[in-house]
């Protein structure tokens, strides 16, 4: 029961989802290696994620004078998975090579080649038979070609939105025909893999959801009174769609002056989305917290009346499901997978780029009565422990393992 796990970086503090899979498979009696081409601990802050990078065999940390001679060893012990594997680099990096950047060219195959040998020559020497990968990016075109070379079979999960902007790029028809079995985080992500996969395929797309570790989430402290105090979560991008929310805080404060709004989560708009509070004199209504650590973050759900999601492009995010264990009601742009979570008795679904929808919604959340706040907040908490426990989800993954990640 020794599988490898493959991320392109890991760990990372927005990936915590993963770290809480693996932890899960552990619990099952699963043994887990983990492989990370690279490493992103500088950025690291939770003890969590540093204890995990620790424990993670980061494959370019290796260094050139390490991991060329492991994978030209290989290389040379499986000569016609290596050329074929060559064959289909090439193919993938020229269906990479268009206009979309970071997604491909050949050069760039042929590095992931030689990592993709390195994978396979430690993987054959750990007994490992079955890779699974997070992401259907590079970390998938490693196993891909591993697997190819003599390597391990692979699975890999998709979560979306970076693999649905550029599935041809990124060979995503090609990879999914090619693994024992794919995982989506949704319905609508298994829909999107069924737009590039062969129709024989799609018996094995399955939807695993990503999970929260219900004993995290005690009895919820109540909703704060007044306000509304409003959290936001994520990286300050533009697919998030925080330059909106400050546009719909703008149209709601006038009518709601104890409106407050916190957002946690930093990168590169941060000085944008400065520069606009301070253009609307929104100083008084929005916090920008920064980047917190997970204990934080609850904290920070703790303290709101509501999540707010105002994204434009996501997958399922965990903020949203961290939020309605957390017992509190959410308002959310309806994209992706995200109706899949939020019904109306949790919260309040909104059309994607419209400030003054946004705006709306913030506007009923404040006239909706305490209690029916409060009941909105157990619905919401009731629906993420019963589709998103990491113990349910974890289970269906091992099962999909078990009966698919098996030579044949």
């Amino acid at each position: 029961m020794k599988i490898a796990y493959l991320v392109n970086t890991y760990p990372r503090g927005s990936q915590t989802f993963i770290r809480r899979e693996i932890h899960a498979l552990e619990r099952m009696g699963w043994h887990v290696h983990r492989f990370a081409l690279r490493s992103d601990r500088a950025a690291l802050v939770d003890p969590a994620d540093i204890a995990e990078d620790g424990r993670t065999e980061h494959i370019l940390d290796k260094g050139l004078r390490h991991l060329l001679p492991t994978a030209l060893n290989w290389c040379a012990r499986h000569p016609r998975g290596t050329w074929a594997a060559l064959r289909l680099a090439v193919a993938c990096g020229r269906r990479g090579a268009g206009d979309t950047p970071g997604t491909g060219g050949i050069l760039r195959h042929l590095i992931y080649l030689a990592e993709a040998a390195y994978f396979a020559r430690r993987c054959n020497d750990l007994r490992l038979t079955h890779a699974h990968v997070h992401f259907g990016t590079n970390g998938t075109t490693v196993a891909m070609l591993a697997a190819q070379m003599g390597g391990p079979g692979y699975s890999f999960t998709v979560h979306g939105p970076e693999e649905f902007d550029a599935p041809r790029a990124l060979s995503l028809g090609e990879k999914a025909d090619r693994a024992r079995f794919v995982v989506a985080i949704s319905s609508f992500g298994r829909s999107q893999l069924c737009r590039w996969a062969a129709l024989d395929t799609w018996p094995h797309l399955n939807v695993v959801h990503c999970g929260i570790e219900p004993w995290r989430f005690p009895t919820p402290i109540p909703l704060p009174q007044g306000g509304p105090h409003l959290v936001a979560i994520g990286r300050l991008a533009e697919q998030k769609g925080f330059g909106l929310l400050i546009e719909a805080i703008a149209k709601a404060a006038p009518d709601l002056p104890d409106l407050r709004l916190t957002i946690v989560g930093d990168g590169e708009m941060r000085p944008q989305i400065e520069a606009q509070i301070a253009a609307l004199k929104l100083g008084r209504h929005i916090h920008l917290a920064g980047w917190l650590d997970e204990a934080r973050v609850h904290q920070a759900l703790n303290s709101a009346t509501a999540l707010i999601l105002p994204s434009f492009a996501e997958g399922l995010p965990m903020v949203l499901m961290e939020a309605m264990a957390a017992g509190r009601p959410v308002i959310a742009t309806s994209i992706a997978g995200i109706p899949e979570l939020v019904t109306p008795d949790c919260g309040w679904l909104v059309p994607a780029g419209d400030a003054a929808s946004l705006a709306e919604a913030i506007c009923h959340l404040a006239e909706t009565p305490f209690d029916r706040l409060t009941i909105m907040g157990q619905s919401a908490r009731n629906r993420a422990f019963a589709r998103h426990n990491i113990e349910t989800e974890a289970e269906k993954l091992t099962l999909l393992i078990a009966r698919k990640g098996t030579p044949e």
